[in-house]
């Protein structure tokens, strides 16, 4: 979850050769201004849900399981069908959405099939196409399968993995405006260095989904 940009209908207007050039002259700027504000208005993407309210959120709190830091305060969040996907390409609808929520869109791609994290941002992925069965919080972690029109926040420390996906599985990846993602595997000697960047990531100023209004903040302690 870049915006769609669309041009409204040109006013024709017609004019005789006989007209006065600064009559001419008025009517052309006039017509400039329009064509210039339609190309420059947003048509921003919305959720499914018009209130943020109402959007139907699974939480799942991930503790550390010795391997895998994942994250006590915030809990993975899976909106369901956050987005009604159309057109040719649905991944920049994801873009649009992300982007303007001040979670900018980083790539396209798939989920990795291998436990990883990111210790120093906070994740965000918006499924465009097809669906898979990825896996959070490590070995003995909560198994989800998501597919296309569902978003998963992801915390910083909380792992996830592939366990498998059909063939057209599209995932557009974002992170909070101004954090930079790392890798980690779950190997001996990332911690307790990765735990303390974990702690010392940002709250988001935004939900990716609904923005300002968004049920993120209700659903994730804010770090004192």
């Amino acid at each position: 979850m870049v915006l769609s940009h669309s041009l409204k209908y040109a006013r024709t207007i017609v004019y005789t050769a006989i007209s006065m050039f600064p009559i001419r002259a008025l009517i052309f700027s006039l017509v400039m201004s329009e064509a210039v504000a339609a190309a420059a208005e947003v048509n921003p993407m919305k959720p499914t849900s018009s209130n943020a309210g109402d959007v139907r959120v699974s939480s799942h709190l991930l503790a550390d399981n010795g391997v895998f830091p994942n994250n006590a305060s915030c809990p993975l969040l899976v909106y369901p069908q956050a987005l009604d996907l159309s057109g040719s390409d649905p991944a920049a609808q994801f873009e649009a959405l992300f982007t303007q929520n001040h979670w900018p869109a980083a790539w396209r791609n798939g989920v990795y099939a291998f436990h990883h994290y990111h210790s120093t941002a906070h994740e965000v992925l918006g499924i465009f196409s097809g669906s898979a069965r990825v896996q959070f919080g490590g070995e003995n972690g909560v198994v989800l399968e998501v597919r296309a029109g569902d978003v998963v926040v992801i915390p910083a420390g909380v792992s996830h993995k592939n366990l498998g996906a059909s063939r057209d599985f599209g995932v557009v990846g974002a992170y909070p405006k101004g954090q930079n993602w790392d890798m980690q595997y779950g190997k001996p000697g990332e911690r307790p260095a990765a735990d303390e960047r974990i702690a010392q990531v940002a709250m988001p100023t935004s939900d990716p989904v609904f923005g300002a209004d968004g049920p993120m903040e209700a659903h994730w302690q804010k770090r004192k």
